[in-house]
């Protein structure tokens, strides 16, 4: 199996909890330790609240270690709630401190 993937190819992949088998999503983004040139996680974004008219649910960051399998189609990751979080990524961070 081939160890080497491109973050553009981490899009089409969905992401599925192994726990109870809920679909996440796809992959919209990735974080990246800039020190060390390492994945940490994946971005899901959250689900549309009403057709997209009141906006989104936060995305899903998805820590590097949670990732238990990456397939063709799907990436398995293991959602225990001390792994998987909801928030906002570090740039939407950055972003809304600038002035």
């Amino acid at each position: 199996m081939n160890n080497i993937y491109r973050i553009y190819d981490m899009g089409y992949k969905e992401v599925i909890s192994l726990e109870d088998g809920a679909r996440l999503g796809y992959v919209s983004d990735v974080e990246i330790d800039i020190g060390t040139g390492r994945v940490q996680s994946l971005v899901i974004p959250g689900r549309l609240r009403l057709f997209g008219l009141l906006g989104r649910e936060e995305d899903y960051i998805v820590p590097w270690n949670a990732i238990e399998t990456v397939g063709e189609d799907l990436i398995l990751v293991s959602t225990a709630r001390s792994t998987l979080r909801r928030g906002r990524t570090a740039r939407e961070k950055r972003l809304a401190e600038e002035p």
